[in-house]
């Protein structure tokens, strides 16, 4: 993800980083060529003039944004889903490594206290590993020791497989004699993280149905490659200038569409897993009085992932 400081308006026009029209430049190529193929011809196909004309493609293309909004805000839906649920998981955490602070018995060794806090920050990176499908052996040996990382090597479900180590470490410390009270506080916490864990593969496993992508597709490119052959007689040598512009505008919304809808990658516009995951690292040894590990820095200028 891009995170970049507020810009003005005259700079948004020459953004590069973040927006996908460097993504979308072959199609935009092939939308110029389309459109001054019809100025030559002057709307001819095989010696035929095609019939169309401007109030054809208002009405049409008034269909076409209707459904380019659905689609976008059902992308958007998920995007802000999983921003919440990784959000859901800052304040778990933070939750429940004070209540491990506070409630667990006073005895228990600093050692102890710090494997508990660590083994729920490799929850956190093995989750982010998990969604992106990376190799997370190098955060959780980091984390877990060699041992235990290679113990979780052979888990397919490793984020539940962390919290369900974190549920016997909690339960082995707190002892026989704790409070069902004390139980409860912390299986409330866990829940939520299980919540969020459950929310992030649901989102992950389930995209958009495929017919609604295939009929997106082809419905813009079919308006784009007709529209210069309705306008060439209205606007005739400005008509590749035109078409290209409202080709820029439909296909760049249905790829901004397409990359939001999968939060977890590592397109542009996808969510900044690194930064969110440290932040959640940073929070937790913050309350436990622990040297923080610096902030994720861009990759380059305002590029974050």
């Amino acid at each position: 993800m891009i995170v970049r400081p507020r810009q003005n308006w005259f700079l948004m026009l020459f953004v590069w980083n973040g927006s996908v029209l460097q993504s979308i430049i072959p199609q935009l190529v092939f939308m110029g060529a389309v459109s001054s193929l019809a100025v030559f011809t002057h709307g001819r196909v095989f010696g035929e003039k095609i019939p169309l004309n401007t109030a054809l493609f208002t009405l049409f293309g008034l269909a076409l944004a209707i459904f380019l909004a659905f689609r976008n805000n059902a992308s958007y839906d998920r995007y802000n889903e999983a921003r919440h649920l990784w959000g859901n998981m800052l304040i778990a955490s933070r939750t429940l490594t004070s209540q491990m602070l506070c409630y667990l018995p006073d005895a228990l060794a600093a050692a102890e206290r710090r494997r508990l806090a660590d083994t729920l920050i490799a929850f956190t990176y093995a989750l982010k590993h998990q969604l992106r499908k990376t190799d997370p052996g190098d955060d959780l040996r980091r984390l877990l020791g060699p041992a235990s990382a290679e113990a979780l090597r052979a888990k397919a479900y490793r984020p539940a497989a962390v919290l369900n180590e974190i549920r016997h470490g909690l339960e082995r410390h707190a002892g026989p004699g704790a409070a069902g009270t004390t139980r409860w506080i912390f299986d409330a916490q866990l829940n939520e993280l299980e919540k969020s864990l459950g929310g992030c593969e649901r989102i992950a496993s389930t995209p958009i149905p495929f017919a609604y992508n295939v009929l997106l597709h082809r419905t813009v490119y079919g308006y784009c490659m007709l529209l210069p052959f309705g306008l060439v007689d209205a606007t005739e040598f400005f008509t590749p200038l035109l078409c290209v512009f409202i080709s820029y505008t439909l296909i760049a919304l249905e790829a901004i569409a397409s990359e939001v809808a999968e939060p977890f990658g590592l397109a542009p516009n996808a969510l900044a897993l690194d930064t969110m995951s440290r932040n959640i690292e940073r929070s937790i040894l913050d309350l436990c009085g622990r040297e923080l590990p610096e902030e994720v820095a861009p990759v380059r200028p305002y590029q974050y992932t």
